[in-house]
Protein backbone atom coordinates (compact mmCIF):
# COMPACT_ATOMS: atom_id res chain seq x y z
CA UNK A 1 0.00 0.00 0.00
CA UNK A 2 3.18 2.49 0.39
CA UNK A 3 4.51 1.97 -2.43
CA UNK A 4 1.23 2.51 -4.42
CA UNK A 5 0.69 5.54 -2.49
CA UNK A 6 4.34 6.78 -2.84
CA UNK A 7 3.92 5.61 -7.10
CA UNK A 8 0.72 7.51 -7.25
CA UNK A 9 2.93 11.00 -5.59
CA UNK A 10 5.68 10.63 -8.05
CA UNK A 11 3.19 10.24 -10.74
CA UNK A 12 1.93 13.78 -9.86
CA UNK A 13 5.22 15.39 -9.59
CA UNK A 14 6.51 13.93 -12.98
CA UNK A 15 3.16 13.99 -15.00
CA UNK A 16 0.29 16.47 -13.66
CA UNK A 17 2.20 19.35 -11.63
CA UNK A 18 4.69 20.69 -14.60
CA UNK A 19 1.30 21.50 -16.46
CA UNK A 20 -0.08 23.75 -13.90
CA UNK A 21 1.82 27.48 -12.56
CA UNK A 22 3.50 26.56 -8.78
CA UNK A 23 1.34 28.21 -6.65
CA UNK A 24 2.49 26.31 -3.33
CA UNK A 25 3.23 28.61 -0.53
CA UNK A 26 5.62 26.17 1.70
CA UNK A 27 9.11 25.30 1.12
CA UNK A 28 9.49 21.74 0.16
CA UNK A 29 6.10 21.55 -1.97
CA UNK A 30 3.20 19.83 -0.86
CA UNK A 31 3.51 16.79 -3.34
CA UNK A 32 7.12 16.76 -1.81
CA UNK A 33 6.17 16.94 1.61
CA UNK A 34 3.56 14.42 1.32
CA UNK A 35 6.57 12.18 -0.59
CA UNK A 36 8.28 12.27 2.66
CA UNK A 37 6.20 11.71 5.17
CA UNK A 38 4.51 8.49 3.86
CA UNK A 39 8.80 7.44 3.55
CA UNK A 40 9.45 8.69 6.97
CA UNK A 41 5.74 7.25 8.95
CA UNK A 42 3.91 5.07 6.62
CA UNK A 43 0.42 5.16 5.15
CA UNK A 44 -1.63 6.62 7.62
CA UNK A 45 0.36 8.59 10.21
CA UNK A 46 2.40 10.16 6.87
CA UNK A 47 -0.88 10.11 5.07
CA UNK A 48 -2.43 12.25 7.42
CA UNK A 49 0.47 14.81 7.81
CA UNK A 50 0.06 15.30 4.08
CA UNK A 51 -3.48 15.67 4.47
CA UNK A 52 -3.25 18.32 7.16
CA UNK A 53 -0.56 20.05 5.15
CA UNK A 54 -2.40 20.18 1.69
CA UNK A 55 -5.83 21.68 3.36
CA UNK A 56 -3.63 24.11 5.01
CA UNK A 57 -2.23 25.55 1.38
CA UNK A 58 -5.14 27.28 -0.49
CA UNK A 59 -5.05 30.97 -1.55
CA UNK A 60 -7.36 32.35 0.96
CA UNK A 61 -4.90 31.47 3.88
CA UNK A 62 -4.00 34.43 6.27
CA UNK A 63 -0.47 34.59 5.33
CA UNK A 64 0.43 35.63 2.04
CA UNK A 65 4.72 34.71 2.01
CA UNK A 66 6.36 31.36 1.51
CA UNK A 67 7.01 29.42 4.56
CA UNK A 68 9.56 27.09 5.29
CA UNK A 69 7.59 23.89 6.89
CA UNK A 70 9.66 20.74 6.86
CA UNK A 71 8.46 17.30 7.97
CA UNK A 72 9.03 16.72 11.79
Amino acid sequence: MKQVLLWMIRFYQTNISPLRPPCCRFIPTCSQYALEAVEKYGVFKGGWLALRRILRCHPFHRQKSVQYDPVP
